[in-house]
């Protein structure tokens, strides 16, 4: 006869009955592996209509996504009046390129939320209660410090950009003519790079809250944190120009000092929390 099962420390998360047999999470069920390949099927299918609708509608809407993507360019423009600053084509295919380029991205940014949530629809059975109480908060933050990031490169330093270009231009007596590839490409670079360089300090909270790094290691390196930020801003920054990459750096040391008070709060609760357990 079976002896009933006594926990371990290791089954801090798992329940069990009074016979000592464990107890299932109602979020799970008990699934083959061809279940789950069909599960996986399922969420891939509901992603991929999730970017054919978005792309569908940036393709239908294809005129007025594209004007507010040209927005940082006009903005430049009406602080130069004089000069005739529009985008020239210098191919017969290279509007269909820029066409699939729009649709492409476009599509992709709209429809992310909605993929990442059938991704974590599929994911979260097999995570923990704690687990999960982790992973949406850090899942709100990361999707917030992404769009801080984004909106902040596409309206400040794509038009930054754009103004030095041009002063270079004048400078070096250079006729100005850009092409649409150049400018989206321009565009894509400096919003999403931004955006995900704009996610380092929830990396550095999360290796806090692991215990993998500590706020005093941060504080005593700061000045090495700095130097780093400042390579990060000329990596992403497709400028050397030092305007640009100072407007990049200062919003991220901001955030990395925003990231070491997060940090040193979450350190005290976790060595709170591990002395309390002994």
């Amino acid at each position: 006869m079976n002896e009933p099962r006594t926990p371990s420390e290791e089954d801090h998360d798992v329940d069990y009955d009074d016979a000592g047999e464990a107890v299932l999470d109602p979020r799970e069920k008990p699934m083959g592996f061809l279940d789950h390949l069909e599960e996986l099927r399922w969420t891939l299918a509901k992603c991929a209509i999730a970017f054919a609708i978005a792309a569908g509608v940036v393709g239908f809407s294809l005129k007025r996504f594209n004007e507010v993507l040209l927005w940082p360019l006009r903005y430049v423009q009406q602080g130069r009046p004089e000069l005739e600053l529009e985008l020239s084509t210098r191919g017969v295919m290279e509007s269909f390129g820029i066409l699939f380029q729009l649709c492409g991205f476009g599509g992709l940014a709209i429809a992310a939320p909605f993929m990442l949530f059938f991704v974590g629809q599929f994911i979260s059975p097999a995570l923990t209660e704690r687990e999960l109480k982790l992973v949406r908060p850090v899942g709100a933050a990361a999707f917030g410090l992404f769009l801080l990031g984004a909106a902040f490169g596409f309206f400040v330093l794509v038009p930054s950009t754009l103004r030095v270009s041009l002063e270079l231009n004048d400078l070096l007596g250079f006729n100005t003519l850009w092409t649409p590839a150049s400018y989206y490409s321009l565009l894509v670079w400096l919003v999403l790079g931004v955006g995900a360089a704009f996610e380092f300090p929830l990396l550095i909270v999360m290796a806090i809250y692991f215990g993998f790094l500590r706020v005093e290691t941060l504080r005593k390196y700061r000045r090495h944190s700095i130097l780093a930020i400042f390579i990060i801003a000329a990596i992403v920054t497709p400028t050397p120009d030092p305007v640009t990459q100072c407007l990049f750096a200062a919003p991220l040391y901001v955030l990395f000092e925003i990231a070491v008070f997060v940090g040193a709060k979450m350190q005290r609760r976790r060595e709170a929390r591990l002395a309390a357990e002994g």
